[in-house]
């Protein structure tokens, strides 16, 4: 920068003396001057200098310059008068008179114009992008304030699936698709009364969500989701492709207010859900599907310790991009936590018996040492209101105990069948006689979750995941009184899981694999929530999964998965699954 005024002082030093050079030589000099300040002047249209750096340089140096140029005339005219000078011979064709001529030669002109560009352009640059940031050059009065406290995010993600079926499975009825068509009868007619269970299939499923996060005021937001999906499921959102007849459906899968209470610290103390929001529970997808949504009033309350330690304020807790399937709950480290919710699961017309999730969940988050990070949670579901309930001849009243949706595994009985309903479809075959089935259990089930994230080897991360529930609700003596059926209880699930890797999959050559086992009985959990992929989804279930993820290219990765299960008792069913994931984040 020093160069360069100096350079432009140089210049304009001739063109700044117009009032002490004699009459002669001001062509010459406005000329230079001239120049000097169309080269200025172009500087600028290049982007290379702004207006106002322009302008003051042009200013200090022409100032400088008169000063200079004044000293050096005083100068002179002190050694003319001292030492007078000899006559000097007439120029040849210059008719008498002497011309001075300003000129520049275009190397100086390309030394001052590169001199420039090096030494000002960064500095320039930086000093405009950290002012305009900060005063918001242009865009504060065109943009309203709402645009600013709105953040969108949007993810895709193309699935191919393959499911292979062994030899020797047995055939199951496909109970939801029973109770929709009016009986097994009816489905059967459909060609619905069985879900697939001997023969091979593949497919291409497509997943585009998009979602808003906006700040309505210090410590209150809103946020909403939009997903593609074909199918009302509470645990996928995925498009079949090859339905060219009809159009994606999009689906509000997300809608809620969410308020923190924050200290003058930035600490979180209180934070309060409303509407159809995320998984507040920690949890694993043995007990809850990674794309399900909860529906309610969920609050949770953080008390702190060790807050000092720069490690915990220093903890950014990563995205998980990586660990597909599992939830750790709310991200604050060395805290104990508490979280309840009260979640509508189904609102009943003509009865005060609507069913109900009620949860509590309570727990601590803990910094060991360095960034390695501690969890553990228990938690109770009372799932009120889902047992069904048997009808009376020719009654429908407690139709509604029926589930709403479910996928499999759970013990069912029959609602409405030919011994309590004239009306009934009837059939060869006593099994065809049942119209409407329901759960056998209530379910209220107690589920511990504890969780290792060790970062000794960062970036690499080592997460030890374990998930225990045990089903508190079933009745053996209820069922048998109500409906006949004897059925001893099978209520306990467990999973464990490893994973090792980049726990965040953000850029290209980020890794990670993992591998888990999980064991679920008949009613230990209730099957309408899991994920729907390990075994199809539902309860009934053991086997194991490995799984590796890799990041192609920023936000963008692919996710493998093989799955292996089994049915833990009853009929046989053997189902192994192939994954192969490609997502996108932006």
């Amino acid at each position: 920068m020093k160069t360069a005024r100096t350079t432009f002082a140089a210049l304009l030093a001739g063109s700044s003396l117009a009032g002490v050079q004699a009459a002669e030589d001001r062509e010459a000099t406005l000329v230079n001057r001239n120049m000097t300040v169309n080269l200025i002047e172009a500087l600028v249209q290049k982007g290379i200098l702004d207006r106002a750096s322009a302008d003051a340089m042009i200013q200090d140096a022409q100032a400088k310059a008169v000063k200079e140029a004044k000293a050096e005339l005083a100068q002179e005219a002190a050694q003319a008068k001292a030492h007078p000078p000899e006559p000097a011979a007439p120029a040849q064709n210059v008719k008498g008179k002497d011309i001075h001529v300003g000129y520049v030669p275009e190397f100086v002109k390309k030394e001052i114009h590169d001199q420039v560009r090096a030494e000002l352009k960064d500095e320039v640059l930086k000093d405009v992008k950290k002012t305009a940031k900060a005063e918001q050059w242009n865009f504060a009065d065109a943009i309203p304030d709402w645009v600013h406290r709105i953040k969108p995010y949007m993810d895709a993600r193309l699935r191919f699936s393959d499911e292979f079926f062994p030899a020797g499975n047995a055939q199951f009825y496909d109970w939801q698709a029973i109770n929709r068509d009016g009986g097994i009868s009816q489905a059967l007619a459909k060609n619905d009364a069985y879900f697939n269970s001997t023969i091979d299939r593949a497919r291409i499923n497509e997943r585009f969500r998009v979602g808003f996060d906006a700040q309505i005021t210090e410590g209150l937001k809103a946020g909403f989701r939009l997903t593609t999906t074909n199918i009302y499921s509470p645990v996928s959102t995925n498009q079949t492709l090859g339905d060219y007849n009809s159009a994606w459906i999009v689906a509000l899968d997300r809608a809620f207010l969410q308020y923190d209470y924050v200290d003058g610290q930035g600490n979180d103390w209180l934070t309060l859900w409303g509407g159809r929001i995320p998984n507040p529970f920690m949890s694993t997808e043995m007990l809850y599907s990674a794309m399900l949504s909860f529906e309610g009033l969920v609050g949770t309350a953080r008390w702190r310790f060790g807050q000092d330690d720069p490690t915990v304020s220093s903890y950014h807790a990563p995205l998980a991009t990586g660990r597909y399937g599992i939830n750790l709950g709310p991200q604050t480290p060395n805290t104990i936590f508490a979280t309840a919710g009260v979640l509508p699961l189904q609102e009943v017309n003509f009865s005060s018996a609507d069913k109900w999730l009620f949860a509590f969940q309570a727990g601590a988050d803990w910094l060991p040492f360095q960034d390695s990070r501690l969890k553990l949670a228990a938690a109770y579901y009372d799932f009120s209101n889902v047992r069904a309930v048997r009808n009376s001849l020719d009654s429908d009243q407690y139709d509604w105990t029926a589930p709403q949706f479910m996928q499999k595994g759970n013990t069912l009985v029959a609602i409405n069948d030919a011994k309590n309903q004239t009306a009934c479809n009837t059939g060869a075959l006593g099994a065809q006689n049942v119209c409407l089935v329901g759960l056998a259990s209530n379910f209220q089930v107690m589920d511990i979750t504890a969780a290792f994230d060790y970062a000794g080897f960062a970036p690499t991360h080592v997460l030890l995941t374990a998930d225990y529930a045990k089903n508190f609700g079933f009745d053996s003596a209820y069922i048998a009184s109500e409906f006949g059926d004897s059925y001893q209880p099978h209520t306990n699930a467990y999973m464990v899981r490893l994973d090792v890797g980049r726990p965040e999959l953000k850029r290209f050559n980020d890794w990670n694999l993992f591998f888990s086992y999980r064991y679920i009985e008949s009613d230990a959990i209730l099957d309408a929530f899991n994920d729907p992929i390990f075994h199809e989804g539902g309860t009934n279930a053991k086997g194991w999964t490995v799984g590796a993820q890799y990041g192609l290219a920023t936000n963008t990765w692919v996710d493998l998965r093989w799955l292996s299960s089994d049915a833990v008792s009853g009929p046989p069913l053997s189902i192994d699954t192939l994954n192969l994931d490609l997502n996108a984040k932006f």
